[in-house]
């Protein structure tokens, strides 16, 4: 069931051709490390090496969202609830969100953008229909500043017993506030310096 969307679309970020151009050179610049980064996954954990599954997109659209496998085969659900089944080469691709790197593909599609809310599972946009009644009028993103400001959340929900519980009451409210303030003052320039904030992050965690 896709959450009613509100009548008044959210200011607009960085140009569509802007994005599929970008992804386009980024694509092409990181084919080599893609392909170290595939085959160290099939190296250490064999194949898949992508993991898909159905996350809701724009107007909640469904869409197969891509990324490096980084656990076992039999997992599911959110990977904080199953830290027993990350692999070694998982690890080390999420500490540096290597894993989201065959997003691009997904950005060059247009199912998602470079700056925008992070798509979740159609079970969790059913829990809270009227923040996602603002959410869905834009792509779903690669970065945006809920994921910056909640970039440990897998250390937060390790320290619940219930993290599943604990996402759902803690950490998406205030994921969802963050992202519907930003769709608030949301412009070309703010996704740009979003996208500067991320990279410097994700440079500063590498040492």
């Amino acid at each position: 069931m896709k959450p009613a969307l509100s009548p008044e679309p959210p200011p607009a970020g960085l140009p569509r051709w802007f994005e599929a151009v970008l992804a386009v050179v980024l694509l092409a610049l990181l084919t080599p490390a893609l392909l170290v980064l595939a085959g160290w996954v099939w190296a250490t954990s064999g194949r898949p090496v992508l993991f898909r599954q159905q996350r809701a997109g724009r107007y909640g659209t469904p869409f197969t969202i891509l990324k490096f496998r980084t656990m076992r085969p039999d997992g599911t659900g959110l990977s904080s609830f199953n830290e027993c089944r990350i692999t070694s080469a998982g690890k080390r691709l999420r500490r540096w969100r290597l894993d989201e790197l065959p997003q691009l593909w997904n950005i060059l599609r247009g199912d998602m953008s470079f700056v925008g809310p992070r798509p979740e599972l159609p079970g969790y946009v059913e829990r809270f229909p009227l923040q996602y009644q603002r959410l869905l009028q834009v792509r779903p993103g690669l970065t945006d500043p809920a994921t910056l400001a909640w970039r440990n959340e897998a250390e937060f929900l390790a320290q619940h017993s219930d993290a599943e519980r604990a996402y759902c009451e803690l950490v998406m409210p205030q994921k969802l506030a963050l992202s519907l303030a930003y769709l608030e003052r949301r412009s070309g320039t703010a996704d740009f310096k979003v996208l500067v904030q991320t990279i410097c992050l994700l440079l500063a965690s590498s040492r």
